[in-house]
């Protein structure tokens, strides 16, 4: 409809007919269920007890991240080694002294 490009309505007819007509990869095949999911999740978020007992919820089901995992896979399968979980220094202090200057 030239939302897009005022005064060229039909440079993307192409894009838009490929896409409503012939999808072989499916791009739209799911947007009714996430454009329901999406009403769905901005009605939740304006109840914040709800959005925030559901985060709180999120949070604690989280368990260990996976990137956790695959670097440590990464390191032993890849590279033959053991990951190293040793704390790193904090950058802010050398030799027990802050370094931060305001």
């Amino acid at each position: 409809d030239g939302f897009f490009t005022p005064g060229s309505e039909g440079e993307f007819q192409d894009i838009v007919d490929l896409l409503l007509h012939n999808d072989r990869y499916l791009t739209l095949a799911d947007y009714k269920a996430y454009i329901a999911a999406q009403d769905e999740v901005s009605t939740t978020y304006n109840n914040t007890a709800k959005w925030a007992e559901m985060a709180i919820h999120n949070i604690a089901s989280s368990g260990k991240f996976s990137s956790d995992r695959t670097i440590a896979e990464y390191a032993r399968e890849i590279w033959g080694m053991e990951p190293n979980y040793e704390k790193l220094p904090d950058p802010h202090h050398v030799d027990g002294k802050e370094t931060l200057t305001e």
